[in-house]
């Protein structure tokens, strides 16, 4: 095998949902407010019991069914989330425990918005190296247990939820080379500390770096994996702001592309938002099997990672 693709998606999004009127209600905001300023008019809450790994499995195994595969085939499971509180077992483990995995490689990966396309990217090398045949790619967050409920500027962000890629060996490949790198001397913008842990970020830090400086390396995406931006029959950016994903798509000339705005329906999820928008827009038949679509997660650290895939 000379190469990976992505076989099957799922996703998963608690019950409960909170919108805008609601936030309004808590914190001196509104709905206009929000809406202008961010996108978004709803996001979903996790209950208080239920944990990271459990909503990354409940999108695994809906990924898992897709795929026509069984557990056993599965041998590395990989985890991006920043919200995970415990160390071990890591949420990987967790995951592979919930799903009767035989015995798989667990890792978790935080790089926190940018994490679901790292983990991606790791998965294919370490396909691509022969370590592995078949893996699950997960990015799952309950970002509300990190937000600061009375910030305005940011609990009107968050949202909680999953989405799940199962991934596995090609002779052609459907997974192109990843463009990936950071700024550290600015990744303070967007940070995640404290006990206990309280998500901040410098807002217009992070718009002006993001509509600036992310359309050519996006462009750079698109050239190595041998396509224009024209060709792209998606856009799948990290679903953090419809200010954000908006210029970027249109500065990056993908014309012919869906643009996933599922940020408006689910708010800022970091690491799961780009598969949960990328399942969704498989689910709901907006791009068709195999055409090109591009992923691209930038946020903490002011990490960022994009490739173009083929489309399950």
């Amino acid at each position: 095998m000379t190469g990976s693709h992505v076989l099957a998606l799922g996703h998963y999004q608690p019950a409960k949902v909170l919108g805008n009127d609601d936030l309004a209600a808590m914190v001196d905001t509104s709905d206009e407010w929000i809406r202008s300023r961010v996108g978004i008019r709803t996001r979903h809450l996790a209950r208080a019991d239920e944990t990271v790994d459990e909503m990354a499995a409940a999108a695994a195994a809906k990924a898992l069914a897709h795929s026509g595969l069984a557990p056993s085939d599965i041998d590395l499971v990989l985890v991006a989330t920043c919200t995970a509180i415990d160390r071990s077992p890591n949420m990987a483990a967790r995951v592979a425990a919930r799903l009767g995995l035989a015995r798989p490689a667990t890792m978790d990966l935080n790089v926190v918005c940018a994490g679901f396309t790292h983990a991606l990217a790791t998965a294919d090398h370490t396909i691509r190296a022969g370590a592995a045949g078949a893996a699950l790619v997960i990015g799952a967050e309950k970002f509300s247990a990190a937000t600061d409920w009375t910030d305005r500027s940011t609990c009107v962000l968050t949202g909680d939820g999953a989405g799940a890629a199962v991934v596995v060996a090609a002779e052609r490949p459907g997974v192109g080379p990843v463009v990936w790198g950071s700024v550290p001397e600015m990744g303070g913008a967007v940070r995640i500390e404290g006990t206990p842990p309280r998500f901040a970020q410098e807002g217009q830090t992070v718009y002006r770096w993001a509509t600036t400086h992310l359309p050519p390396i996006a462009r750079e995406v698109c050239e190595r994996a041998g396509i224009s931006p024209e060709d792209l029959a998606g856009v799948v950016l990290h679903q953090a702001n419809l200010r954000i994903i908006e210029p970027v798509a249109r500065k990056l000339g993908a014309v012919n592309a869906v643009i996933a705005r599922d940020v408006v329906e689910s708010g800022n999820t970091s690491a799961a938002s780009i598969p949960l928008a990328l399942s969704k827009l498989v689910e709901r038949g907006e791009v068709a099997s195999g055409a090109p679509v591009l992923l691209f997660g930038f946020g903490g650290n002011l990490s960022y990672a994009g490739q173009v895939i083929h489309c399950p």
